[in-house]
């Protein structure tokens, strides 16, 4: 799990005009809250936390005004056509705690061969880790399974410290047979012609 440091500046005003002079400064709109505190309105260096958020589950360490807090991306609000940071919900934690995320399923190996469909059931999993030892994603070999074949939460190997956060008999993957397509019929065919 990769940790990244970044200097905060809280802000006062609000609202979409304050907001566009932030994004005009390159840094990017954020709240932190969690722990039983008032939410924290704070602005970002833009381009670092562009580069952090490329981790799933990224640990920040914020430099809030002189003050060090951990917190890990809730939120993300990205502009749908330009794709940059609108605004960003952090969530405070602290070391030792257990926070509830999503991570990434990944698989390996090859399926049996044939004519076989890997279905993704579940792109991601849910899991409880401590905060500081958040795993990117986790890792399930699919070699020579056939058609009919799923693997299940419960199957899929977890690092140590972390635990399933959903029903461990939920379907994540499945291997389907492919579907060949059908030849049209001689009458079909003439008049598909004709058309």
């Amino acid at each position: 799990m990769s940790e990244v440091k970044l200097a905060a500046e809280t802000r006062t005003e609000f609202g979409k005009g304050a907001a566009r002079r932030i994004r005009r400064e390159s840094k990017v709109p954020a709240v932190v809250y969690g722990h039983g505190t008032e939410p924290v309105h704070i602005a970002l260096p833009g381009h670092e936390l562009q580069l952090a958020l490329r981790t799933p589950n990224v640990l920040l360490t914020l430099d809030i005004e002189g003050k060090t807090e951990l917190a890990i991306p809730k939120a993300v609000q990205r502009d749908a056509i330009k794709g940059f940071l609108e605004h960003v919900d952090l969530l405070l934690v602290k070391r030792g705690e257990k926070v509830t995320v999503e991570v990434f399923v990944q698989t390996e190996g090859e399926l049996a061969p044939g004519s076989f469909l890997l279905e993704h059931v579940l792109n991601t999993l849910t899991v409880e880790a401590e905060a500081t030892h958040i795993p990117e994603s986790v890792t399930v070999s699919i070699a020579g399974l056939e058609a009919g074949a799923s693997i299940s939460a419960k199957d899929i190997p977890l690092p140590a410290g972390t635990t399933l956060a959903i029903d461990e008999d939920a379907v994540v993957l499945q291997v389907l047979a492919a579907q060949a397509e059908e030849a049209p019929a001689e009458g079909e065919a003439e008049a598909g012609a004709e058309a």
